[in-house]
């Protein structure tokens, strides 16, 4: 009899603590957010809102926010805050972006509105000097250890890999090329319509081997025989001089030519396609080439939208991270 009573009297001392316990387990916040480096181009912003569109659709429960890494193109974008007439000409781009912070800013905002669980999906084409800078980050804020451990700022915080894949053997980049390659399919359908060569223009990064963009050029070219595809980039290797001189080792003298980039930008206005005398367009056009520019980016491509889904599921997974 006293042993009944005494466990009574425990099961009562413990039930308010199992019941917090339960509580703070089922009432845990999580979050996506998506981190683009940005663009300023009003009409490239719907390559962006269409991932965050994706994501929203496929994880209708979870929140998703955006942030832009680049600073140079938020303060564009506060700036325009107070110019009503170009908010006005610009309907289609959304309040946020007027407002829009960094990653560290959103995660902030996110973690004292009660979100300490965040799966975070950048849209970077590479693990470069972009992708080295989230992670250090991410890394950052899951080293804070507090005295309680209930005051640690995030629970968990997963990083998905970029576009073209992350050194290691968990997820090969080879195969995340060779998934991207297969999602630009219509790219080569357009150039073999059009009896052309696809030309991609990357950014790329000086501060990264850039032989992933070598290796996607020779498997698109093994992959689709029937056209020739030349990969450049901006910045780093293959530049443009290197591709002219595959170039013109071919026969065809029709290009159709497009951004390897998330949105067509500023790089793809300016480098790709400007009217001045460096640009792409130009030099070949100087060339004798017919060139015939596409301003869509990767982003305005449901197939490789898709690829940043399952690159966001797979690090969510990793991590022990339910997206709902």
């Amino acid at each position: 009899m006293i042993a009944c009573r005494l466990l009574i009297c425990l099961t009562v001392l413990l039930l308010p603590y199992t019941n917090i316990h339960a509580m703070n387990k089922t009432s845990e916040k999580t979050a996506i957010v998506i981190a683009a480096f940005g663009t300023t181009y009003p009409s490239a912003v719907d390559a962006l809102l269409a991932i965050v569109r994706d994501v929203e659709t496929q994880y209708p429960q979870t929140p998703v926010k955006m942030a832009f890494t680049s600073n140079i193109i938020r303060k564009k974008w506060h700036g325009r805050a107070a110019d009503l007439d170009y908010r006005k000409a610009h309907p289609a781009v959304p309040d946020y972006f007027y407002r829009i912070k960094n990653l560290l800013g959103t995660l902030a905002d996110l973690q004292d509105a009660g979100f300490k669980t965040i799966a975070v999906q950048p849209t970077l084409l590479t693990h470069g000097e972009e992708y080295l800078d989230t992670q250090a980050y991410v890394d950052g804020l899951l080293s804070i250890d507090t005295v309680k451990e209930r005051w640690r700022p995030f629970n968990k915080i997963d990083l998905g890999r970029p576009l073209m894949g992350t050194w290691g053997d968990d997820h090969p980049y080879a195969e995340d090329l060779q998934k991207l390659a297969e999602a630009v399919a219509p790219d080569v359908e357009r150039a073999q319509t059009e009896g052309a060569t696809l030309v991609y223009m990357g950014h790329g990064n000086e501060h990264l081997s850039t032989g992933l963009y070598f290796e996607f050029e020779e498997l698109m070219n093994q992959r689709y025989p029937q056209i020739k595809t030349r990969v450049g980039l901006v910045e780093g290797h293959p530049d443009f001089a290197e591709v002219l001189e595959k170039l013109q080792q071919d026969i065809n003298k029709k290009i159709l030519l497009k951004p390897l980039m998330v949105v067509a930008g500023d790089h793809a206005t300016n480098d790709m396609i400007g009217a001045d005398v460096d640009s792409w367009k130009s030099q070949l056009e100087k060339t004798e080439f017919k060139v015939q520019p596409v301003m869509q980016g990767l982003g305005d491509n449901p197939a490789v939208r898709h690829l940043f889904l399952n690159h966001l599921q797979d690090a969510a997974t990793e991590a022990g991270i339910e997206l709902r």
